[in-house]
């Protein structure tokens, strides 16, 4: 927190920790020019803290448009009024959690629990991360409970100790239009909230037994997989003198050869890869287990050419990171899609809107190459770090013929 601040000192700071984190000069510069202008609206009122109500103010006043909320769809498209958004969200950020605190998403209203379940909501959140959940597993949780403790508010419901089983009831009858999948991970997790305020002896009456019991399905799809010479287009389209692209190919390489997820490739770190044994070493974000997978002789040399000639200047051990300041990891939400977009579009691969395409697709396509070449089940699940072979059965649900036409040999299609 930086409350202690008035509103002059907190825009130096921040324009001093943006240059501490290395931002650009012309986006410091932009920053600095917004920061001006909100001085000049300051000028002789009786101001002295930052709000994100002034902040409000002052872009009615600069662009005479109205906006609700500094979260809020952007109305106005132009480079002026989004730096000016940009840097009032910076203030905000700042001061409510630190700027060095706070990974920013820009165009994402933070969760915000309201006053009344704050404390309770606060120690759940540590007894979470006591837990070890994986990020993008606690992000899940606190989605789905933000979304409840929003109904109770709004049901009248000053505390936690006032939940009754009607008032749950209500809130999942809101949910109906949902999928059942859906309503049963929410389920879920308000079993997981409303199990802890009980134990905690903040409830009366244990909640759980009101909750429906419901089945969540695993994986009831076929999977999407690539044809073979769309991942080659791919991987040939990627600029590999361009530090992105150094980056972006290593990544690729990672899903497609070694089939390994998109958490853990965000987390993979400088001391996951034993360079003496050829190896990457991991605990795995999903299933907190460990993985050993050989670290091949092209996915190898990809990490050196990225790590030598593309990678920006940065104290962080985490392998990938932003190619703009600060100069970290790519956020927990971050599931690299709209990179593997971006490199679609260039490679004009056509034909895959009406399947999935992520970066888990290439996983999946390597499963169902190894399966095509006759690689036990168990050998497969280990590969890819399943902790069960029933998982790995679901690549068997397409049509062993069709996939023939779709599969990708993992010892060409990477070959320089």
């Amino acid at each position: 927190m930086k409350q202690n601040l008035n509103i002059h000192e907190l825009m130096d700071c921040v324009l001093s920790d943006l240059k501490q984190q290395k931002y650009a000069a012309y986006t410091i510069g932009s920053y600095r020019h917004c920061y001006n202008n909100l001085k000049k609206f300051i000028e002789g009122k009786n101001v002295e803290s930052y709000s994100n109500a002034l902040a409000i103010d002052f872009m009615r006043f600069k662009f005479d448009i109205i906006i609700n909320d500094l979260y809020d769809k952007c109305p106005l498209n132009t480079r002026p009024f989004v730096t000016s958004m940009r840097a009032l969200k910076v203030l905000s950020d700042y001061t409510e959690h630190g700027l060095h605190k706070k990974k920013r998403m820009y165009g994402r209203k933070p969760i915000e629990c309201p006053d009344v379940f704050r404390a309770d909501y606060e120690l759940f959140k540590k007894a979470c991360s006591a837990r070890n959940y994986s990020p993008m597993g606690e992000a899940s949780i606190f989605w789905s409970l933000h979304k409840f403790l929003v109904f109770m508010e709004k049901e009248g419901l000053t505390s936690s100790s006032a939940i009754e089983s009607i008032h749950i009831l209500k809130f999942l009858s809101s949910q109906k239009d949902f999928s059942s999948r859906y309503i049963a991970s929410t389920v879920f997790r308000l079993r997981n909230y409303l199990q802890f305020l009980y134990q905690e002896g903040i409830i009366e009456h244990d909640l759980c037994t009101h909750l429906p019991h419901m089945k969540i399905t695993r994986n009831p799809f076929i999977p999407s997989v690539w044809k073979q010479t769309d991942v080659k287009k791919l991987l040939e389209s990627i600029d590999r003198q361009n530090p992105k692209g150094k980056r972006d190919y290593a990544i690729l390489l990672l899903v497609a050869r070694l089939g390994l997820r998109v958490g853990d490739i965000r987390a993979l770190k400088l001391p996951d890869l034993n360079w003496n044994r050829k190896l990457i070493a991991i605990t795995m974000q999903k299933t907190k287990q460990r993985l050993e997978l050989p670290l091949l002789e092209d996915v190898g040399w990809a990490i050196i050419d990225y790590l030598k000639n593309g990678r920006p200047q940065t104290d962080s051990d985490i392998i990938f990171i932003r190619h703009r300041a600060p100069y970290d990891g790519f956020a927990n939400h971050n599931c690299l899609h709209k990179m593997l977009t971006r490199h679609m579009v260039k490679a004009k691969i056509e034909g895959m809107q009406d399947q999935k395409h992520g970066l888990h697709s290439l996983r999946s396509t390597l499963a169902l190459a190894l399966l095509e070449k006759g690689t036990p089940l168990p050998v497969i699940s280990e590969a890819l770090g399943h902790q069960s072979t029933q998982t790995t059965r679901f690549y068997l649900r397409i049509d062993m013929n069709g996939l023939r036409n779709c599969i990708i040999d993992p010892e060409e299609v990477c070959h320089e």
